[in-house]
């Protein structure tokens, strides 16, 4: 249906441009009386179905350039209590938000898995305890349970998203497009979560 609807739209475009050109080259002969002759004609007509091509394409290079927004990723999102993980168990993953939720003794984190690095989606490599808990399959990059660069060439540790409490229903929501970046883990940077 598309290629048709492109196909009649080029078709109109290039006569509408055809007839503008004649007429444009007419007015340059001195008279607009003259009827274009088969050459006129010919140069014109090829002449408006480049241009309408040209505009097809530069109309889709702009669509193409325009962002979207789409899926879950930037937005807040819900995670019920009952998926929220136990103390310094293994994280729960949400892979439309990209985002592990772990809860240290502290509260609630929730890590982007994006690696600081160069950009790898990290994953959970277990266990909690472990200085290896995440690590990146790229370049090495090895992070603990909260976080923190433990070895690799990331910069500095996974970044965080804002997480808040329903304390009504205990489940949490976290806002994967409020991403703030840090240079260590602080206890004041876990959401309390006593659910």
């Amino acid at each position: 249906m598309f290629m048709i609807l492109r196909t009649l739209f080029g078709w109109v475009v290039g006569w509408i441009a055809s007839g503008l050109f004649a007429l444009l080259g007419r007015r340059s002969q001195g008279s607009l009386a003259v009827r274009p002759d088969r050459r006129q004609f010919l140069r014109n007509a090829a002449l408006g179905a480049v241009g309408s091509v040209l505009a097809l394409l530069g109309a889709g290079f702009g669509l193409l350039l325009w962002p979207r927004s789409t899926g879950a990723f930037g937005s807040a999102l819900t995670v019920r209590a009952e998926d929220v993980p136990a103390v310094n168990a293994p994280p729960f993953r949400n892979i439309q938000g990209k985002f592990y939720m772990v809860r240290t003794t502290d509260g609630l984190l929730a890590l982007y898995t994006k690696c600081p690095h160069l950009g790898c989606t990290v994953p959970w490599a277990g266990p909690p305890d472990s200085p290896h808990a995440f690590q990146c399959p790229c370049h090495g990059s090895m992070y603990n349970y909260e976080g923190e660069r433990t070895g690799g060439p990331a910069p500095r540790p996974m970044d965080l998203m804002a997480v808040r409490v329903d304390e009504s229903t205990g489940n949490v929501i976290v806002d994967t497009g409020e991403i703030s970046q840090r240079l260590e883990y602080r206890p004041e940077q876990a959401t309390p979560y006593a659910v």
